[in-house]
């Protein structure tokens, strides 16, 4: 079983994904102890009639790894030690600590107005460096440090840091509406439609008459149907190819199997034709 396949979660279509490439590998590697190779000169040509082409494997890792790096990234650059400010406030005095406040509070200012002028990058330096400097007691605060800094992140179009810091936001005040807000839109930016429907519908408990949410929970329930309906048939479709990878020694394929669905328990039976 490969390592993605222990991770509890991964989807069921990357699920489908791995068994399909482990199946291709299986089934190449048993064609290839069965039959006689001409010569060690033919080996170096590719066969034209190979039923099963090797996936471009390397691809797909190079592709994943670089996401990761860059994910590694957005995480890493901006990421708060709080341990480290932690252990770094036990010594200091409670006027030393509304001095740092206060500076964070200046700092947050100097976000909000580089934000205003579009200078986003530096926003978030700013509230970057309030949260550095901002003691980890002055909850509230700190808070909006991150709420604001997500706004930022998410006109540079860095959605899932974002949602780090509206998580990070929601957990110092759970009762944050703009944190909601901002998570439930880098969400479906994502296309994370159920969770960006969910946080709309937090908004919507804070408060009952707010627009925004009122809007996108109506406008959401449709897109998730949808996305659904694709991952269905995407699924179908690997399934089936899976199913003809298992069938083809025996000289069948799915073409043989017919699926009716049973209209009154819903259920599905299937049917062998030859």
């Amino acid at each position: 079983m490969s390592e993605r396949l222990k991770n509890t979660n991964i989807s069921n279509e990357e699920v489908i994904d791995d068994l399909t490439k482990d199946l291709q590998f299986a089934l190449k590697t048993e064609d290839k102890d069965n039959v006689i190779e001409p010569d060690n000169k033919a080996n170096t040509s590719h066969s034209s009639d190979n039923t099963f082409q090797d996936i471009p494997v390397e691809d797909d890792q190079e592709t994943t790894e670089k996401h990761d790096d860059e994910e590694k990234y957005e995480s890493d650059s901006d990421s708060i030690d709080e341990v480290s400010l932690k252990d770094a406030e036990l010594d200091l005095t409670d006027d030393e600590k509304e001095e740092r406040r206060t500076i964070a509070e200046g700092l947050k200012v100097a976000g909000n107005d580089a934000f205003k002028v579009s200078e986003y990058e530096r926003s978030i330096e700013k509230y970057t460096e309030g949260l550095k400097i901002c003691p980890l007691q002055f909850t509230q605060q700190r808070s909006v440090l991150y709420c604001n800094r997500s706004a930022a992140k998410i006109k540079l179009a860095k959605h899932k840091s974002a949602i780090r810091d509206c998580n990070k936001a929601i957990e110092l005040d759970d009762k944050y509406i703009k944190a909601y807000l901002r998570r439930a839109h880098s969400y479906e930016a994502t296309e994370k439609f159920d969770e960006s429907l969910a946080d709309y519908k937090k908004v919507l408990e804070l408060d009952p008459g707010h627009r925004e949410a009122n809007i996108a929970v109506h406008r959401l329930p449709p897109l998730i149907e949808e996305r659904n309906e694709k991952l269905k048939t995407e699924m179908l479709g690997k399934l089936k190819d899976l199913g003809n990878m298992i069938l083809k020694p025996f000289g069948l394929s799915t073409n043989n199997f017919q699926l009716e669905q049973d209209p009154d328990s819903k259920g599905y039976k299937i049917n062998f034709k030859q």
